[in-house]
């Protein structure tokens, strides 16, 4: 059919089910500033502040920061749906991708917003509205004009806040204003006596934990770090991989190409004195109102900003033997459309191509931790020479917990060693092997090892199990019995067993 001749209709989306609709994309009020304040850092402001005014409803938010800033066709252009392409180009510290993230984010909390703008070193600011109610009268696509009067009147409101609160920034002028009038989730789903108790405690508590952490990397610099007030508070940063503490140990990191990146993965095992500390509210190792398992798993940095953290994102599940590790992930903003970052840039799907090596990564990082978690009371136990003689048991770390095995000092044991021919002393070596095996699968901490380097070790030679079974076999021992009721019993993987003993027992 040719153009010419084809029928059509306007098939034009009503504008409020649209917005509605867009702004379901997974945002909390904390997710949804974060958003906001990218725009704010990849306009290089070194201060953001946000301010809620709750006195009385509708409540309003301002967000304010000292960066670059908008003329007003930029502005305008920012105010669209969207504001630029995913597969543009961006520098290494933009920290967007779709070019709706300061509208869905804003409409997550809210149904009218407004941005005044300024270019840095200007006076006068421009200003857009977005307003579902107008929208729903106007049933077409209408972006509001903020006349001269009411940019006055909200830099007023805005300035009166400011100075409301404590902790105000020294000669700080914000040149990129963002408004949310009415926050229609607290005001539309709470009992009316609840919503500023549980609105003040979502942005003091949950969101400065949030922010904190999400952009601690943006805080701790030292050229230009970045500032962030709310409310009477100046925020924290919290880095929740504390390298400055010596026990906090990393394993060896990798890195992998990808696409047009380098992945880099590097994880880490918090030391087990970390879990009674975190009980007792000393929060060197979460934030204050996130315990151990909340901040177990992985971190993935994207351009220095942390876009999803804790959980292991379906690779493995939580749990509390996992709670002292994590990992840290850094990728650039090239490979977006490859990890699917959604646009709350709250989830990601690890592709096919790299779930093997965080498959493969997490499990040395797993067996670490559980070391770590399960042997926590192991340096309770003196290590003196004096007390090691005198036990007849010895404690050894492992990662499925503390190991019991007999103490090769105890006095006895040592006398009755000194006694024993080289033939003997391989049968006894062999039965303590097995008496060692025996206690510890009773106990639930045993695991099969490797026979390898077993000599050094233990001080078990291959030359004494050989010598040792040949006097099983000589006593009337067959290899089936050897094989079912003896070798279970030293521990060994089966699969690691020396040649010389698999032709033993053939």
């Amino acid at each position: 059919m040719s153009e010419k001749s084809q029928n059509f209709e306007e098939a034009n989306p009503n504008p409020e089910y649209l917005i509605k609709s867009i702004a379901e994309q997974g945002y909390s009020l904390e997710t949804s500033l974060a958003d906001l304040m990218d725009n704010s850092i990849s306009a290089n402001a070194d201060k953001i502040e946000v301010l809620i005014k709750m006195d009385e409803e509708p409540f309003k938010l301002f967000l304010a920061d000292n960066g670059e800033g908008m003329d007003e066709y930029t502005l305008k252009m920012s105010m669209q749906f969207p504001s630029n392409s995913p597969e543009y180009i961006r520098g290494e510290s933009d920290l967007g991708r779709f070019g709706l993230g300061m509208k869905t984010a804003s409409f997550s909390q809210t149904r009218c917003f407004t941005v005044l703008s300024r270019k840095k070193g200007e006076q006068k600011y421009s200003g857009r509205t977005w307003d579902v109610e107008y929208l729903k009268k106007e049933r077409e696509w209408r972006l509001i004009i903020n006349s001269s009067e009411e940019i006055e009147k909200l830099l007023f409101s805005y300035s009166e806040l400011s100075k409301s609160f404590l902790g105000q920034f020294e000669s700080f002028e914000a040149n990129t204003i963002v408004i949310w009038n009415g926050l229609y989730k607290f005001e539309n789903y709470l009992e009316e006596a609840n919503r500023q108790n549980a609105l003040k405690k979502e942005i003091t508590e949950v969101t400065s934990d949030y922010l904190s952490l999400v952009f601690h990397k943006f805080m701790e610099r030292e050229k230009f770090p970045i500032n962030i007030r709310i409310n009477n508070k100046i925020l924290i940063p919290f880095n929740p991989f504390p390298v400055h503490e010596t026990d906090f140990r990393p394993i060896a990191y990798k890195q992998r190409h990808f696409s047009t990146d380098t992945i880099k993965m590097e994880g880490f095992v918090l030391p087990s004195r970390s879990i009674d500390e975190s009980r007792k509210g000393i929060t060197n190792w979460t934030t204050k109102n996130r315990g151990l398992m909340d901040m177990e798993g992985i971190y993935i940095y994207r351009s220095d900003r942390i876009i999803l953290f804790g959980g292991w994102n379906g690779l493995i599940k939580k749990a509390p033997r996992l709670q002292l590790a994590r990992l840290r992930v850094e990728i650039g903003n090239s490979v977006d459309h490859l990890l699917h970052l959604n646009v709350a840039k709250s989830q990601i799907v690890i592709p096919h191509d790299l779930k093997k090596a965080f498959e493969r990564y997490i499990e040395e990082l797993k067996i670490e931790a559980e070391k770590e978690f399960f042997n926590r009371g192991i340096r309770d136990f003196s290590n003196s020479k004096q007390q090691n003689k005198e036990s007849l048991f010895e404690r050894k770390a492992s990662n499925k917990g503390v190991l019991l095995e007999l103490n090769s000092e105890f006095p006895l044991l040592k006398e009755v060693r000194k006694d024993l021919s080289k033939e003997q002393s391989a049968k006894f070596n062999l039965v303590l092997r097995m008496i060692n095996t025996s206690i510890n699968k009773i106990r639930h901490t045993h695991e099969e090892t490797a026979f390898l380097n077993i000599e050094e070790k233990d001080g078990l030679s291959l030359n004494d199990i050989i010598i040792s079974l040949t006097t099983l076999q000589k006593n009337g021992f067959s290899c089936e019995q050897i094989k079912k009721d003896i070798l279970p019993g030293l521990g060994f993987e089966e699969s690691s067993l020396p040649e010389a003993i698999n032709q033993l027992l053939k």
